[in-house]
């Protein structure tokens, strides 16, 4: 039997809505990237806990869900002043979980033979650092901090004020089994414990972004969604949770990785939903990813809700919302903000506070308008609404508009980005890091820039938009659309295409020069359905070589190129979500073993994860014996479009199209062999609910369709390019 290597971080990481805690595997905090965090503040820079001043031994730890946490610890030799405890004669579990705040439960049981008698002492620090000073390592002293202790509360409470910038964090002590005290920055309990006797203490993290917190209690409100204990979430937390995966579609198969896949999947998607109390209960839209963007972001969210569209569609409505309502309305060169533009990261730090950066929306983000069109068509395909396009109507025509006028630059019928910001980014596709957009011999790129994967997004969304307006009258303005859609095509195979490399250009660069670098980018074109025809054979040939191809995924750039670095973060890495939307590209063009090949890469690269939870990014080397996915440094663990590649990569398989306007479903699937069969349950498309069931029969593949509510009509139909 193989031997099974589990890759991930040696932390524990719990969340819930924009609370989260990563902590080491033995549930300390020890500076670091490590912290309580919320409304981007880490509110808890160190956590330790100590007997006699001695630290605890661990034995495990885990996270048991998205939201909860326990580790298990045992005590080293204790000298006390009656006599020496041994070695593993406590046992201390730590739980907690996370809410509003965080509670944790400390439980010591007195696993020896003799009496015994310590002080347990947990130390607390908090540095109010902004969570771009933690990512970075850079920090500035700021404001001030002071701390105080209410015996009387049983509260230790520390502030952060900087002009009209405050944060506070409380930590609250409940139902203790001795008094606890607080001295030298530790609050203290003095334990005795007879054999087999245990311990208890409750504390409640409180976070504030405003300064205030609820007024001390002698016990803990009957109505806060903390539990009394942390084995479980709250009751109205899990109530939310478990309405998510009873709503969400549901999938059995033979194929072990392939299931477990998804189910982790869904599990890390509705971790990552953002509730606004302005919507709707059941409206909301994801975060990036856990630790660095717990935060509404334009990209990530609306590729998320793209790759939802199998789970649950109306995930889409809380992205559509709260993208609209944040649409730019004048130019700002600080936010890179430009009339109609849909942002790109929204920040509510202390930075963001004071405006030394630019995140109070950032508009930094080439591809998120038409992205928001592209999404905005997906959920009608999904949903039939025709009161959504009705209701997006303008904020669709301002996205329009800001694609002619502002996404233009130079006027040539091309996207291009370039920062206007002394912070901005330099490189606004999905590839954002600095030196991400390189040449041939490895120099940098320097804006203004038309990548490939701009041109196939406007594409699809003037395509998309056509049908839209076609649905609401207005036959001029989708002819317009089609006509630019159709010109758009022609431009990009004559200036994008490199008839010497049987592929398609990185970009054009500031001279309109090819950048001939071969990337994942022009994947994403299959997808937008630019490419020609005539052309997707070679694109696919190119991207499945050896040197973009590492067994577990598609490299972003190939091995061959001066720039790979398989540990960086966009030169030479491997993104889920990149390969979950070229997958779906080579579905789009018949492609099916290409797309099946990919699906069986990524599948197999989860597996190899903890809890089949894929990270943001990890490492592009190659697959082979004794080898194994290494997950990037700083990777986002859980992150959403991480989580949805397999959404993407399922749907490519299946080949489903929704189209609910004509109460249809189109499947076009080809099981491989390594997944003999496929069942989905309670798929939600327009008013009805469907199970499909997939699988393979004499080297072919067999559907079946039952529709469990309301009128849907599924039929076999292969995907075409626009």
């Amino acid at each position: 039997m193989p031997f099974h290597v589990n890759v991930g971080p040696p932390v524990l990481t719990i969340n819930q809505g924009n609370t989260f805690m990563v902590t080491q595997d033995d549930g300390q905090i020890a500076d670091g990237e490590l912290g309580v965090f919320a409304e981007d503040t880490r509110f808890v820079s160190f956590y330790g806990i100590f007997a006699n001043g001695q630290q605890w031994t661990r034995l495990n730890g885990s996270t048991t869900s998205y939201a909860v946490a326990r580790v298990y610890l045992t005590n080293p030799q204790i000298e006390t002043e009656d006599r020496t405890i041994a070695p593993g004669s406590l046992e201390l579990v730590l739980s907690r979980v996370a809410g509003d705040g965080i509670h944790e439960d400390i439980d010591i049981t007195n696993y020896g033979t003799l009496p015994v008698q310590f002080n347990l002492e947990i130390a607390l620090r908090s540095d109010f650092a902004d969570i771009f000073e933690v990512k970075s390592h850079k920090y500035v002293r700021r404001g001030h901090i002071e701390t105080d202790w209410s015996q009387v509360d049983r509260e230790l409470n520390t502030t952060y004020n900087n002009r009209d910038f405050h944060r506070r964090f409380l930590y609250r002590v409940r139902n203790a089994s001795s008094t606890p005290r607080f001295a030298n920055g530790r609050i203290t309990f003095a334990v005795e414990l007879a054999p087999r006797q245990s311990w208890h203490t409750c504390g409640y993290y409180i976070l504030s972004a405003d300064g205030t917190y609820p007024k001390p209690d002698k016990e803990w409100p009957e109505d806060s969604q903390f539990p009394t204990h942390c084995y479980q979430m709250a009751p109205e937390v899990a109530k939310l949770h478990q309405q998510w995966f009873d709503t969400a579609t549901q999938i059995t198969t033979a194929q072990e990785e392939i299931y477990r896949l998804y189910q982790q999947s869904v599990e890390d998607m509705g971790a990552l939903r953002l509730y606004d109390r302005d919507l709707p209960l059941h409206t909301w839209l994801p975060a990036a990813g856990v630790p660095w963007f717990v935060a509404i972001f334009g990209r990530d969210s609306l590729i998320a809700s793209l790759q939802c569209m199998l789970v649950r569609p109306n995930f889409a409505l809380g992205t559509l919302k709260t993208l609209a309502r944040y649409q730019a309305t004048q130019i700002d060169d600080w936010r890179d903000a430009q009339p109609g533009k849909i942002l790109h990261e929204l920040r509510a730090g202390e930075l963001a506070h004071f405006n030394r950066v630019p995140h109070t929306p950032y508009y930094g983000a080439a591809d998120t308008t038409p992205l928001y069109l592209i999404l905005l068509h997906e959920t009608w395909k999904w949903t039939g609404e025709i009161g959504l396009l009705h209701e997006y109507r303008e904020v669709a025509i301002r996205c329009l508009e800001w694609i002619d006028r502002y996404g233009d630059l130079d006027g040539d019928g091309l996207q291009e980005f370039k920062t206007r910001s002394t912070q901005g980014i330099n490189n606004q596709g999905w590839k954002d890091s600095g030196d991400s957009i390189v040449y041939p011999d490895g120099t940098q790129v320097t804006a203004p820039i038309a990548l490939c994967e701009l041109q196939g997004y406007v594409f699809d969304a003037w395509m998309r938009m056509a049908e839209v307006f076609t649905a609401l009258g207005e036959i001029e303005r989708a002819s317009t659309l089609q006509q630019k859609a159709g010109e758009l095509r022609d431009r990009f195979e004559a200036q994008f295409w490199c008839e010497e490399l049987g592929y398609y250009a990185y970009g054009l660069d500031a001279t309109k020069k090819p950048i001939e670098s071969i990337v994942s980018n022009a994947g994403h074109c299959l997808w937008s359905g630019i490419v020609s025809p005539e052309r997707a054979a070679r694109v696919v040939d190119r991207l499945m070589a050896p040197d973009l191809w590492s067994g577990w995924g598609i490299r972003t750039i190939s091995a061959d190129h001066p720039s790979f670095n398989p540990h960086s973060y966009h030169l030479g890495s491997i993104w889920a979500h990149d390969n979950g939307i070229i997958a779906l590209g080579c579905k789009r063009y018949g492609l099916t073993d290409a797309a099946a090949q990919i699906a069986r890469g990524i599948s197999e690269a989860g597996s190899y994860f903890e809890n089949y939870r894929l990270p943001e990014v990890y490492a592009g080397i190659t697959q082979a014996p004794g080898a194994f996915p290494v997950q990037y440094a700083q990777a986002n663990v859980p992150q959403a479009w991480a989580a949805g590649s397999i959404f993407h990569l399922l749907q490519a398989i299946l080949g489903l199209q929704a189209d609910a306007p004509n109460g249809r479903l189109y499947v076009d699937p080809d099981l491989p062999t390594w997944l003999p069969d496929l069942n989905l349950r309670q798929i939600s498309i327009g008013n009805a609910t469907v199970d499909l069931r997939f699988w393979r029969e004499d080297d072919r593949t067999h559907w079946a369709a039952d529709v469990k509510s309301g009128e849907i009509e599924v039929i076999q139909k292969s995907w075409q390019p626009w």
